[in-house]
């Protein structure tokens, strides 16, 4: 008979814990599952059992119940896409991102490999200006221009992009075009198809039965706040990427078309408090060609490297906070109904709406202000629908990061589906028989726990996470000295 552990003597709580689970007498599944999620920083516990029945006899071919897990539950990846808040889990959304991003350029994933033969390009679009902001500039030989307060700013100057004039810098223009930027693109996707048939003579409807534009795109902040998007966009004939574009179709033409539709893209915002304002993209864009050969400054792997490594990134860039800044209570709003149905003060924030005083933020004063203007935007009623005070510690950005055309190439959930039904099948016992979705009828009853790990199983998880770390980085060197060798 095991008699139960001692720790008393054993001051730390982790430790104690760690002990304990070493001591489980099926310890290595406790590593397993920890290992399984690659040490994701927050993991949804589940309680719950799955059966997978023959569907012609009812026959139990596999059964699961986390009753027999060592700690009684199982652990499953967050699965959030921001590096500040999981780093494993927004390693693997890059990876998927690459991988659908790359299929649209190069092909593979049920996408044609002929892809690479159309025409493409890489888009970078900007916001316009809403003051003169501090900047890092270079000229032409890459000599550190000076800024235009006199000062030579590093790249880390906390400085950099933030007003020269903060009294005047337009704050509430700023805010409204991060709120409206989705907007734009979806008017900018719209004015380039436009575009594209007045340059080649052609009527709209004639255009679309010859010619698909497929795109994807990615949203990055800048240092001043403010987001821009970069794009693939890619030419296809009227079946999609199965078929080649007309030969009028040229990168050239598409790099018009560009031009045009980021002029012409607008939309009118009115309200009785800030007047009419118009939302439009700023005067500085790209469009570079991609590579089909790979020979070419920007190519297929460049480019998707580029947007998966946007895709997990948040508004961190620009130096706020990555959380939201209601209150949960009252869900920003800072007042409750009460049991006599009328409008009492939230308690919990005293009626400011916000989980923690705007004024305690560790930001800089920029960033501060954009969200006390984002705050004060969202509660006048004709932004009411904007909700900003929701998206306040985004800078009032409340769009996707990242979206794309519906034939641009496979789709993340096609992706996670791949990987799922991997792990099914290396999960099924040695000499199993095979099954498939036509024949089996699959049963489960899963239910939340909570969300994290205990104390030991987060010792165990930081060595997972080192160890990936540490093989990642040997793979990098090996790879940086074989190029060398070569």
């Amino acid at each position: 008979m095991n008699r139960p552990l001692d720790l008393r003597h054993v001051a730390s709580l982790a430790l104690r814990d760690l002990i304990e689970l070493a001591h489980l007498p099926d310890f290595d599944r406790v590593h397993d599952q920890i290992s399984r999620v690659r040490g994701c920083t927050r993991p949804v516990q589940l309680v719950g059992t799955t059966q997978t029945l023959d569907a012609t006899t009812n026959t139990v071919l596999r059964s699961y119940s986390t009753a027999d897990e060592p700690t009684g539950r199982l652990l499953t990846a967050c699965g959030n896409r921001r590096s500040s808040r999981c780093p494993a889990c927004s390693r693997v959304y890059a990876a998927d991102t690459y991988h659908l991003i790359k299929a649209g350029l190069s092909g593979g994933k049920d996408v044609a490999e002929t892809v690479r033969d159309h025409p493409r390009a890489f888009v970078t679009l900007t916001a316009p200006s809403f003051g003169p902001v501090h900047n890092c500039k270079t000229d032409h030989a890459g000599k550190l221009r000076s800024c235009r307060c006199g000062a030579h700013h590093a790249e880390d100057d906390p400085a950099l992009g933030t007003p020269l004039t903060p009294a005047a810098y337009d704050y509430t223009g700023a805010v409204l075009w991060n709120a409206h930027a989705g907007q734009l693109w979806a008017r900018f996707t719209t004015y380039l198809r436009r575009a594209l048939a007045e340059r080649l003579g052609m009527t709209q409807k004639a255009l679309n039965a010859a010619l698909r534009v497929s795109f994807a795109k990615v949203a990055e902040y800048q240092k001043r706040g403010l987001v821009h998007f970069h794009a693939v966009i890619r030419f296809d004939g009227p079946d999609g990427h199965t078929t080649p574009p007309p030969a009028w179709a040229t990168f050239d033409a598409l790099s018009a078309a560009v031009g045009l539709a980021v002029k012409r893209a607008r939309l009118t915002v009115e309200s009785d408090a800030i007047g009419e304002r118009v939302i439009a993209w700023g005067g500085r864009f790209k469009v570079d060609p991609i590579s089909a050969l790979g020979d070419g400054e920007l190519t297929d792997a460049k480019v998707a490297g580029y947007v998966a490594k946007y895709a997990t990134k948040n508004a961190e860039g620009a130096g706020t906070v990555d959380r939201s800044l209601r209150c949960s209570h009252c869900a920003g709003r800072g007042y409750q109904y009460g049991p006599d149905g009328f409008r009492d003060l939230c308690g919990q924030c005293e009626g400011t709406g916000q989980s923690e005083p705007l004024a305690d933020l560790p930001v800089h004063s920029h960033v501060r202000q954009m969200i006390r203007t984002a705050w004060a935007l969202g509660h006048l009623p004709e932004f009411a629908d904007l909700k900003l005070w929701k998206w306040a510690h985004m800078l009032g950005f409340r769009g996707h990061f990242s979206s794309k055309s519906r034939r641009y190439s496979t789709t993340l959930g096609a992706l996670r589906d791949v990987r799922r039904a991997w792990r099914t099948e290396q999960a099924r016992p040695a000499g199993a028989p095979e099954t498939s979705e036509e024949t089996t009828l699959v049963l489960s009853h899963w239910q939340y726990l909570a969300s994290g790990y205990s104390p030991g199983e987060e010792l165990i998880a930081a060595q997972v996470r080192h160890d990936i770390t540490q093989a990642r980085d040997m793979a990098e060197r090996v790879k940086t000295e074989g190029e060398v060798w070569r």
